[in-house]
């Protein structure tokens, strides 16, 4: 996956694209694996890096979706649940099941979570994980020792899955390009190209070089999460909006909050969302809050009154949350929740996808979530091959192995990330002096690593390497912080950059780094 050769194909194609995605996170990612399995000439742009916006800033989890079975939406959570069961078939090296507690504070609570948590096991069917059941107090303890004990009156164990968010966003381009389709990244799209007052093509602008070309395209989707309705605006300035933007956050503990395997899951809030604690690379991720945000941005911030209401509804049930100053790291993420106008509360705004297309034949698919991509980028396609006049062909990412794919992967290795593509990092560490040392003292990452992304994974900052191809700015903020020269200087080699591009990677990365802590 090399962003010069990509660009390369694209100048030199004299073809229109068969389809055309623009968006790198979840949504186009997953639509862009599906149309190339069928064997469409694909090309997605992405502006940024992928998973660069929501889709990196996830709860970490591919499930059912508890709260939605809460609000009676059957019919999404059996569809997440099924594929839930197909992710762990295909991507075996990035999903793994982890098991829930959801602790009850009064008698009512126990026979009311159990009997909702047994229809959560009926709806999965004979692709449901292990059955839930109902714990004592003791047991209840044993699996989650830093529950509050007073009150407790016991609780329910159920499984569900869990996943890193941008290394399956890596390995779905990655997948892409496999199937003979191609993706860049650091290409945005400035206006949308058209015909006879149909679209067919985009102009894009390459951020790396400031240069734009044209692309022809038979079928343009736009699948740009919380920021479809400025594709939208682009295809007819008097098109309404389609997303309401809410910002959830999250933060990053250390272990002994949380010691054991299993997860914890308060089902309400004082906002009525879901609270999770759940280990995630020998860390503890709490999450999540729900806030109306009135427009999209990039990188969205954890304002403090959301961090406190965080922090003070886990101290109800934990007994070890930490002082602000203690956090290791915090991100903010938008959810591209689909309403069709200003709501005052968007947790009960459904997270099903929508797709429509507008009279110049612009495909736009909005909402959904991690669980649900590659049935979300099934549909899109099956609606994109209609309006772009493509052979009909079937969807084959059902039973599609994603890049990498290892059935015997070792989640407790950190990389176990890249399943089958592990040992060409070992021996890329082995080959090269330094390269077996890690990028600093308290992160797990090697060096080999930064070499590996650059040249595999087109990775072009020390954002790419320090937020997305490994996870350290979310894991350890302050320890990313302190590994940025080191990042810089690897990738200066690999990428042919100058002493004056290290200093200004550091720079921003620092400026970035800061809006991560407290």
């Amino acid at each position: 996956m090399n962003r010069d050769q990509v660009l390369r194909t694209i100048g030199d194609r004299t073809e229109p694209w068969d389809v055309l995605i623009i968006g790198g996170g979840a949504t186009g990612l997953g639509a862009a694996v599906d149309a190339a399995s069928r064997g469409y000439a694909t090309l997605l742009v992405e502006q940024h890096d992928f998973a660069k916006g929501t889709s990196s800033r996830s709860t970490k989890l591919i499930h059912g979706g508890v709260r939605y079975l809460a609000q009676g939406q059957l019919r999404s959570v059996r569809t997440a649940l099924r594929e839930r069961a197909t992710l762990l078939r295909n991507a075996p090296h990035l999903v793994r099941d982890l098991p829930f507690i959801v602790p009850a504070y009064s008698l009512w609570e126990l026979p009311a979570y159990f009997s909702g948590l047994k229809v959560y096991d009926l709806l999965a069917g004979s692709a449901g994980r292990r059955r839930s059941r109902w714990l004592s107090r003791g047991d209840t303890l044993d699996r989650a020792p830093t529950l509050v004990s007073r009150n407790l009156r016991g609780g329910i164990l159920y499984h569900d899955c869990q996943f890193d968010d941008s290394r399956l966003a890596v390995t779905l381009a990655r997948t892409l390009v496999d199937l003979g389709g191609a993706v860049v990244n650091y290409m945005g799209v400035t206006s949308l190209s058209k015909a006879g007052g149909k679209i067919c093509g985009v102009r894009v602008r390459d951020i790396e070089i400031n240069g734009e070309i044209e692309i022809a395209a038979r079928v343009v989707i736009n699948a740009t999460g919380v920021f479809v309705d400025r594709i939208l605006k682009m295809d007819d300035e008097n098109a309404p909006p389609l997303i309401t933007p809410s910002r959830g956050i999250h933060v990053v503990l250390e272990r002994q909050c949380l010691p054991g395997e299993c997860a914890v899951v308060v089902p309400h809030t004082d906002d009525r969302r879901i609270l999770f604690a759940i280990p995630w690379h020998g860390k503890v991720l709490v999450g999540t809050t729900d806030t109306p945000q009135a427009e999209p941005v990039l990188e969205p911030k954890a304002a403090s009154d959301d961090l406190d209401f965080l922090l003070e509804n886990a101290a109800r049930y934990l007994t070890s949350v930490p002082e602000r100053s203690e956090i290791l790291s915090m991100f903010a993420g938008l959810r591209p929740l689909v309403a069709g106008r200003a709501l005052h509360r968007t947790a009960s705004v459904s997270r099903d996808h929508h797709i429509e297309v507008s009279a110049s034949g612009l495909v736009t698919i909005a909402g959904g979530k991690w669980t649900t991509y590659r049935h979300m980028g099934e549909d899109v396609i099956d609606e994109a091959a209609r309006v772009g006049g493509l052979p009909e062909r079937k969807s084959t990412t059902r039973e599609l192995p994603l890049h990498g794919w290892c059935a015997e992967a070792e989640h407790h290795d950190p990389l176990s990330v890249y399943g089958a593509d592990a040992a060409a990092i070992r021996q890329l560490a082995a080959s090269h002096p330094g390269f077996g040392d890690r990028v600093h003292e308290r992160l797990p990452y090697l060096k080999a690593e930064v070499a590996w992304a650059a040249r595999n994974e087109m990775a072009r900052t020390i954002e790419d390497v320090l937020a997305r191809r490994t996870r350290a700015l979310f894991l350890d903020a302050r320890a990313a912080l302190e590994a940025a020269a080191t990042v810089a200087a690897l990738l200066a080699v690999e990428l042919g950059r100058s002493p004056d591009w290290q200093r200004q990677q550091i720079a921003e990365f620092t400026a970035l780094a800061k809006g991560y802590l407290p």
